[in-house]
């Protein structure tokens, strides 16, 4: 596979492992997972052809993973690795520490159910259970968008020393094959400067992580974690602004779709943003103002994007791969918390649709569209098959 901006038929995991591979990463713990292995067996072939000069670490577990991680990064590597579920859930404590010890790790994670029962089918509750860990987070609905993810996640993490994630659903991204287009090398290498962070461990400039502080300390350095999070909405525009000048490829961090004369909108993230456009376009030619607004960008929440997104909207109908049980569908509440009090005040209804990989196709949203339009809107998130 050659790297010269052609179109290469790729998995979505694939495409993660190619998108590491273009950041130059010096330093990769990986254990694997169904379904991310495919992502750690192509960065050993990629090492193994002499492409890809990291150092590559396989483990004994995913808390094992995220604490090798943390110390590469704290001296100054680029470091990226890949999970999924019971993955993800093991590093959990790990990822508050690499967040507090300002580390700009990039961890792809291939959304999965999480046990019990046992299964292997797309779910985004495995991210959205870490939503205060401190990681920014991506949501991506292709191979393509995920490779360029992949890349502008390392732009962004680093410029505001927080970690990220790339979440891309389970086999509806991660296995399945299509046309991706692999930008050179050199036009990477342009547009992600190397890794220096301003602190780090060196024996020439002796500095520590770890200790022990007061309260007023702690209060100050989360106060800081969070200004460097209410950076990074703007930045990320900007990083993906820069590379749709680069590549041709925008995704924006808030996605408008026929949004223009829409009475009812339809958000959701993920995999499940290409068959809402599909459903979308068929209910435009029926003729229905029907439009989509993909929520890309999920941490920190671009409240104001948001906004300006659904004013003047009527109607939100949001879709949920996920279940907060006791709270309903995640991105349904944070939305509905978004809103309140902006005066920007559509009808929301949560749909608990595709939870556990349950399969949501454009006709279904299509009636999902149809059944809410006459029902009241209410506070809790509805489950709907």
């Amino acid at each position: 596979m050659s790297a010269d901006n052609k179109a290469v038929l790729l998995t979505g995991n694939q495409a993660v492992a190619w998108g590491a591979r273009l950041a130059r990463p010096k330093v990769c713990p990986v254990y694997p997972i169904t379904p991310q292995t495919p992502v750690l067996e192509q960065l050993t072939e990629f090492q193994a052809e002499g492409d890809f000069d990291a150092e590559i670490i396989t483990p004994e577990s995913e808390h094992s993973v995220m604490s090798a991680c943390i110390p590469a990064s704290l001296v100054g590597m680029r470091v990226f690795t890949a999970t999924a579920s019971q993955g993800m859930l093991l590093m959990h404590e790990l990822l508050h520490y690499a967040s507090g010890a300002r580390a700009p790790i990039v961890m792809a994670n291939v959304n999965r159910t999480v046990a019990s029962p046992w299964a292997f089918w797309p779910d985004q509750t495995d991210s959205l259970s870490q939503r205060d860990t401190g990681w920014i987070q991506y949501y991506v609905e292709s191979a393509q968008e995920a490779l360029d993810t992949v890349i502008q996640a390392y732009r962004v993490a680093e410029q505001v020393l927080v970690p990220a994630m790339v979440n891309l659903d389970a086999f509806y991204v991660s296995h399945a094959m299509e046309p991706v287009l692999i930008p050179a090398q050199e036009l990477v290498d342009g547009y992600l400067p190397a890794f220096d962070p301003p602190h780090k461990l060196d024996t020439a400039k002796v500095e520590s992580w770890g200790n022990v502080v007061s309260q007023e300390m702690f209060f100050r350095h989360r106060q800081d974690l969070g200004e460097a999070m209410a950076r990074v909405p703007s930045l990320a525009a900007q990083a993906d602004h820069e590379w749709a000048q680069r590549t041709g490829r925008s995704h924006g961090v808030i996605e408008r779709y026929r949004c223009d004369g829409a009475r009812t909108v339809i958000v959701t993230m993920g995999s499940m943003c290409g068959t809402a456009r599909d459903a979308v376009d068929a209910m435009r030619e029926a003729g229905q103002a029907v439009g989509l607004v993909k929520v890309r960008l999920f941490r920190p929440l671009p409240i104001r994007g948001l906004i300006e997104a659904l004013t003047g909207i009527e109607e939100v109908i949001v879709l949920d791969r996920n279940y907060s049980p006791g709270h309903g569908g995640v991105l349904h509440q944070e939305l509905r918390a978004a809103l309140y009090g902006s005066g920007v005040a559509p009808r929301i209804h949560g749909l608990l649709a595709g939870v556990g990989g349950v399969n949501v196709s454009p006709d279904k949203i299509a009636q999902f569209v149809k059944q809410v339009s006459q029902a009241p809107a209410l506070g809790e998130s509805q489950w709907v098959r």
